[in-house]
């Protein structure tokens, strides 16, 4: 027969055992395995923005050299966009002058480069019949080289290159409309070489036109 006392001993021991070899496993276990890595979550980086191209600058346009005579307030050579209309030149050289036949010019004609924007004075207020270099923009533009300047009931013909508006109004069956076509057709085609010319102007028939034909030069 045991002694209760050391068959309680002999329990404690064997429960002792039990758990050191529980203790040795599971210290065992946890040597041997590897860390596990970690893994680091990093920012999306931020999607940066594409250089903006540079733009190329506006190509300006290039300038034409008009030469602006007559009755204008600031006579002169200026510089102006290629493709400028006559007003523009007029503006440039400070408007028109008071004596100046307003009518005789047509602000809307393109200007050229190297051309004569000529404005002619009113009857009475001044020269209204100059003869300026070819290419000028004006009632009394565009004379070539010898051309006669003369008012109807001069004794000589009246220049289809020179005359104003108010001297071919005053050629017989010439009214404002018919003159200023006449004046058109000599800015377009850079004056008269001949007065048959005339006969292509809108309005001017054969009996219109050999009804004037004497009085008449290119």
């Amino acid at each position: 027969m045991f002694d209760p006392d050391r068959r309680h001993l002999i329990a404690y021991v064997a429960a002792a055992a039990v758990l050191v070899v529980i203790a040795a496993r599971f210290l065992g276990r946890d040597g041997g395995s590897e860390p596990v890595p970690s893994i680091a979550m990093a920012a999306p980086a931020s999607a940066s923005p594409a250089p903006a191209r540079p733009r190329a600058p506006a190509r300006a346009k290039p300038l034409i050299w008009v030469d602006v005579a007559g009755a204008v307030r600031q006579p002169g050579l200026y510089a102006l966009p290629d493709g400028a209309r006559v007003a523009a030149a007029l503006e440039r050289a400070g408007g028109v002058a008071r004596r100046a036949d307003r009518a005789a010019v047509n602000l809307a004609a393109k200007l050229t480069d190297g051309q004569q924007v000529f404005v002619p004075a009113r009857a009475g207020g001044g020269s209204v019949g100059a003869a300026v270099a070819t290419g000028a923009t004006s009632i009394g533009a565009a004379a070539p080289a010898g051309a006669a300047v003369a008012s109807p009931g001069s004794g000589s013909k009246l220049s289809l290159s020179t005359a104003t508006q108010a001297q071919l109004e005053q050629l017989d069956g010439i009214g404002p409309a018919l003159a200023q076509r006449i004046i058109e057709y000599r800015q377009q085609h850079g004056g008269f070489k001949s007065t048959d010319q005339l006969q292509e102007v809108s309005g001017i028939g054969e009996k219109r036109f050999e009804a004037l034909k004497g009085s008449i030069a290119p």
